[in-house]
């Protein structure tokens, strides 16, 4: 694996680990508000319990930020379960009211934080596109 693809790779992956970590045992209080602005850019969260959204939330975490750290799952594979988690980030910030200005793109003062999740997004487009080693003949 190629030294830029590691950093791509474990920059994110020990961050999202360490979310998915913090997140395990959150209190249904905290799911519940989580999961109302989760279900704006994937609704059918909205049908999970607070309970079912806290477990799915930080497995989910967890399962995309050991993808992305174990050197054995393959670089596109690793790219996809990025671009899945940081897609619905993405999504739920585009569309949740008040998190953009009136164009609807730039973010508000109240969506800076989730608008960084296009940083994610965009490692794992590099990621998915990436070409790899390639054996070399001769």
């Amino acid at each position: 694996m190629a030294l830029s693809t590691a950093i791509l790779r474990a920059v994110p992956g020990a961050f999202i680990l360490n979310s998915g970590i913090g997140k395990l045992g959150m209190p249904a209080e905290m799911a519940a508000s989580l999961q109302g602005m989760a279900a704006q850019g994937v609704p059918p969260l909205a049908k999970l319990s607070p309970e079912q959204f806290a477990k799915f939330l930080s497995y989910g975490e967890i399962a995309v930020g050991a993808t992305l750290l174990l050197p054995f799952v393959p670089t596109k594979v690793a790219g996809l379960a990025l671009a899945g988690f940081s897609g619905s980030m993405v999504s739920m910030y585009l569309r949740t009211p008040g998190m953009t200005e009136a164009d609807g793109v730039r973010p508000s003062q109240d969506g800076t934080a989730v608008a960084k999740d296009s940083w994610l997004l965009a490692i794992a487009a590099a990621l998915v596109l990436s070409q790899g080693k390639k054996a070399v003949k001769g």
